[in-house]
């Protein structure tokens, strides 16, 4: 079967200093493949079809008008889900861009990010208004005219503030998002172990073991609801923890590879190296302006 060429516009780049904005329409199956992290916010808006939205310690099914609101540095994969063509909006921006704010309104803006599920589903008639946005921001991608960047900024600030403003009516406790099955519910919580114990060794039979599953039901379903194997989560988690530790401790790289769990500090730079595409070096250099 012949797919059509996805549409794809985009502005700024997406490690900028500023704001990223981008619309992709598929009309092929599509997992994102590789890991995913960044120092940015970022919103991702579903505007056609349905997705398998991984992150934090949860997999949420996503449907066309949910958002999704990702803080810094959190892990996160969006996965196939059904057939038939989807359509979505990532709007990335920074924290400068909130600092420039009055700090009362930037306490604001960041608020949805702190909501118990990263997942928001909003009514029909906020809905409507998120998708006026989103029509607005494509037709600005494709027309690039004068003025583009202050109505991308415009309609992302409109939309952190309908969301601020639904979150403030509409508080949420821990267990707002209930597991979709109990396969999901599961693998929550081998996650949530993995998170706090990425450092000790992994073997996958003592972890089905623990969890009084097989340990091929364990991989087949971990994959398939997180969309990352095991040991590639585990050591993705590492490198995300090794990041944090050269960025805001004075510890030697090789002592920060231990402590992560990596035993082969060989393995470790190239691993931090396909990951960040940098050493672990010149990381610690970019973001702390000294060497480790």
């Amino acid at each position: 079967m012949a797919y059509a060429k996805p549409e794809q516009l985009d502005y700024g780049a997406p490690a900028g200093k500023s704001i990223y904005m981008e619309y992709i329409r598929r009309t092929e199956p599509f997992s994102m493949d590789s890991q995913h992290w960044h120092p940015y916010y970022e919103i991702y808006l579903l505007l056609e079809g349905r997705r398998t939205y991984f992150i934090k310690d949860a997999a949420h099914p996503v449907e066309a008008g949910d958002l999704i609101l990702i803080g810094k540095h959190e892990l996160h994969k969006s996965i196939q889900s059904g057939t038939g063509p989807h359509a979505r909006l990532v709007m990335h921006f920074d924290e400068p861009m909130l600092q420039a704010l009055p700090e009362a309104d930037a306490q604001l803006l960041r608020s949805p990010f702190a909501l118990a599920t990263p997942l928001v589903r909003l009514p029909a008639d906020e809905q409507r208004i998120v998708r006026s946005h989103a029509a607005r921001i494509v037709q600005e991608l494709r027309n690039r005219a004068p003025g583009c960047e202050l109505v991308l900024r415009h309609a992302l600030f409109d939309l952190l503030l309908l969301c601020a403003r639904y979150a403030a009516d509409h508080p949420q406790t821990a267990d707002a998002a209930p597991p979709v099955t109990p396969t999901h519910g599961k693998v929550s919580e081998i996650v949530r172990y993995l998170n706090d114990h990425y450092a000790a060794p992994v073997q996958i039979h003592e972890l089905a073991a623990q969890f009084y599953i097989s340990p091929y039901y364990l991989s087949r379903m971990f994959k398939e609801i997180t969309g990352f194997t095991i040991i590639d989560y585990v050591n993705l988690t590492r490198l995300k923890e090794a990041q944090r530790l050269l960025r805001e401790t004075p510890l030697k790289i090789t002592d920060i590879a231990g402590q992560v769990g990596f035993g082969n500090f060989s393995h470790f730079g190239k691993m931090f190296k396909a990951v960040t595409r940098m050493s672990a070096r010149d990381y610690r250099r970019l973001h702390q302006g000294e060497s480790g």
